[in-house]
């Protein structure tokens, strides 16, 4: 092989592999920081690994709302319609957060399946709910549907 030859045969599979190093690093990096959206029934099922950083959202379930008497944490529980979870925040929650509204909250589930927020997101306006929360609202409602019917099938026979 003509030595001009090897040295870009050098070069280009230098280069080759230094790209290949560089997307191989990238998508480690993106993979570790992608936060899942997950439904409180799916957290309840026990598909959350404890400590990996998800988004969970629902409505909050009227009545659940504790206030921490010396500091800023809030506990509430969160439903898609088939499932409740407890939520822990440490923080100011934002000025539309209020029972039966939907949220959207970041944190980490618990080794006791308690989920501490980071952060808690509330809807803006009376007319607009996270397309997440919406789309496991609206599963859960033709699931529980679909049991009905199910339930009403078994009885008439």
């Amino acid at each position: 092989m003509h030595p001009q030859r090897k040295k870009r045969l050098h070069l280009i599979l230098f280069l080759v592999l230094a790209v290949a190093s560089a997307v191989g690093l990238a998508m480690y990096s993106l993979s570790q920081n992608i936060n899942l959206f997950q439904t409180p029934t799916q957290i309840a099922n026990g598909e959350v690994p404890p400590g990996r950083t998800i988004r969970a959202g629902g409505l909050v379930v009227e009545g659940s709302v504790e206030r921490d008497q010396q500091g800023l944490g809030v506990t509430f529980r969160v439903t898609d319609g088939q499932s409740e979870v407890p939520v822990f925040y440490d923080g100011i929650l934002p000025d539309l957060f209020r029972e039966g509204q939907g949220i959207v909250a970041l944190g980490e589930v618990n080794t006791e399946g308690l989920f501490v927020a980071s952060e808690v997101l509330a809807k803006h306006d009376e007319n607009y709910m996270p397309p997440e929360v919406q789309a496991a609202l609206e599963q859960a409602h033709q699931d529980g549907k679909a049991q009905m019917e199910a339930a009403a099938k078994e009885a008439s026979y």
